[in-house]
């Protein structure tokens, strides 16, 4: 992807020297995403530009033939298609421009109270230098990669062992999340994609998207009907949150700064309310939720 008319020394904005080995290009691509991604920015015009120009460089750097190409033409202009064109995305679109992968939505809803004070993939032969994170694989063309919370927030590199023997390297992109599927095109038998299944879910059920963390509250209908007050969990300890009442399924509460942290950046942690219905209703109990039938019906509220 292209964004300039003159291309520039692609070498000299990642700060390496020309011909720079694949480790040393991948950990200087990473380095300046982080540093000039305008969400870490405060949407700086001037960091956007940078950003997209650190993208377009580590694109045509870590293709032989493209690298090829740029050297040989070095003052020429490429007529690719700039993805950004129409505007600039958040971390996660510009994620999945270059992985292939699904963004998640940012919620707009969220509010609480508490009582207490998301690469790019490279394919690369390897002798398995370290042992990477846990891998299952689930068949031939994907597979479930567990990560742990710090590996999601900074990325890292996992070894994946395909079904004709040959191993890859794949870089996990910085700021990810529980439930992103990264493509890894052409590496399977038969020129077909594998895909790698991101899971970062600690044992309290607390998911991570990129400094965010997401965490699924089951209330009874009564409880949510009428408030409540209840422990949930956090990255840091439990909590208590307060749920407002006439809470319904799908609403979002936030506990602020309850995600992770990056540089002077804290992430918050949402809550989603999920109104469950007991499996079994002994006969008062199913009196009752007939007789609020009832009542809805007579107000129109059904």
């Amino acid at each position: 992807m292209m964004t300039s008319i003159a291309e520039p020394d692609y070498w000299a904005l990642l700060g390496l020297d020309p011909g720079s080995d694949g480790v040393s290009l991948k950990r200087a691509f990473r380095r300046e995403a982080r540093r000039w991604h305008p969400d870490l920015n405060g949407n700086d015009r001037q960091a956007e530009e940078r950003f997209k120009l650190v993208n377009e460089a580590y694109a045509v750097l870590s293709d032989h033939d493209r690298r090829i190409a740029w050297e040989r033409r070095r003052t020429g202009r490429s007529s690719s298609q700039d993805p950004f064109a129409s505007g600039f995305p958040d971390f996660e679109e510009y994620l999945a421009v270059v992985l292939g992968i699904g963004d998640p939505s940012e919620p707009d809803r969220a509010e609480a109270h508490h009582n207490d004070d998301h690469s790019h993939s490279e394919r690369r032969p390897t002798p398995s230098p370290q042992p990477p994170p846990p891998v299952r694989s689930q068949d031939n063309l994907e597979t479930t990669v567990v990560l742990t919370p710090d590996q999601a927030l900074h990325g890292t590199a996992v070894n994946l062992e395909l079904s004709d023997g040959t191993v890859i390297e794949v870089d996990t992109p910085p700021f990810a999340g529980d439930g992103w599927r990264l493509r890894l095109e052409g590496v399977a038998p038969g020129g077909r994609d594998h895909f790698l299944q991101l899971q970062v879910v600690t044992a309290e059920g607390l998911r991570i998207d990129g400094l965010r963390v997401l965490y699924r509250l089951e209330l009874f209908p009564p409880d949510a009907a009428l408030g409540c007050a209840v422990d949930v969990p956090t990255l840091s300890g439990s909590v208590t949150l307060q749920v407002p009442p006439g809470s319904s399924s799908g609403r979002l509460l936030r506990l602020r700064e309850r995600g992770l942290a990056w540089n002077d950046r804290q992430g918050d942690q949402l809550v989603e309310v999920v109104i469950v219905i007991p499996a079994h209703l002994n006969d008062d109990e199913q009196a009752l939720y007939q007789r609020l039938q009832e009542l809805s019906l007579d107000q129109g509220r059904i």
